[in-house]
């Protein structure tokens, strides 16, 4: 049974659907659709990701029988560096990246939420890292990626503790980037996808790498590539025509394909 969908629309937006009944579980046969969906959009960029899911949760965790199934301290840990490289791979695509969490998002799908870009929520969303009922940390970013954003007692705080946080709070935190209405979410994150999509395709990439070089090494790393980065965005059809218009017809006339 295929788990999960990678549609593309015209716009240059990619849609990537798990669809998993019941509860969208990570499974070994989820991991290796998730790795063959990644190669797809990495061979093949789009103008932008949306990641969403279907059914009465985003996901319910990770099965825990892949994780009785580990024979050796070993074995766990070949399996988690195959785990670790999903969000890692969608964090280091060159395009804009929105995660849609519907409702209950646990483990491994809050762990590729947090490492997307944007991060929407419903109202009626709650979120957890719960691998402490098995006596695990999270093993696919989540921790780190979460301190990011919230700050590092946050993240203990949530770790630790196992507990569901709700959209609203996430949000205040900075880990939830916009809350949005139950009814009509479906439609409003991809709405949000379309636009980014139909942006200026080579400077979301280029925002994207100046803000690696901030995570990596603060406001002098960024400050030290961002002009010449900037800089080749000048050899971007985009960026000649949208000059172009902007002082034909003024600001916000632009279109932009990409390149």
């Amino acid at each position: 049974m295929q788990l999960l969908r990678l549609e593309r629309e015209d716009g240059g937006l990619a849609v990537l659907t798990m669809d998993a009944p019941p509860l969208n579980l990570y499974t070994a046969a989820m991991q290796a659709e998730l790795a063959e969906a990644i190669a797809r959009l990495e061979r093949d960029l789009p103008r932008a990701l949306l990641i969403r899911a279907e059914g009465r949760v985003v996901s319910g965790g990770v099965d825990v029988a892949l994780f009785d199934a580990q024979p050796s301290a070993a074995a766990a840990k070949e399996l988690f560096d195959e785990m670790l490289t999903i969000p890692d791979r969608i964090a280091a695509l060159p395009v804009p990246t929105v995660f849609a969490a519907h409702a209950l998002c646990l483990t491994w799908a809050f762990e590729i939420a947090v490492a997307c870009d944007v991060l929407l929520a419903a109202e009626r969303a709650k979120f957890g890292l719960v691998e402490n009922v098995i006596g695990l940390t999270p093993t696919m970013g989540g921790t780190q990626r979460l301190a990011a954003r919230a700050g590092v007692g946050r993240a203990k705080e949530f770790v630790m503790t196992g507990d569901r946080y709700d959209a609203a709070t996430l949000e205040r935190w900075n880990v939830v980037n916009k809350v949005l209405p139950d009814e009509g979410f479906a439609d409003a994150a991809l709405a949000y996808a379309r636009r980014l999509a139909a942006g200026p395709t080579k400077a979301h990439a280029a925002t994207k790498q100046v803000l690696r070089h901030f995570e990596h090494g603060g406001v002098a790393e960024a400050n030290a590539h961002v002009t010449a980065v900037a800089a080749e965005l000048f050899d971007t059809e985009d960026l000649r025509g949208a000059v172009r218009s902007f002082l034909t017809d003024g600001p916000g006339k632009a279109t932009f394909s990409g390149h």
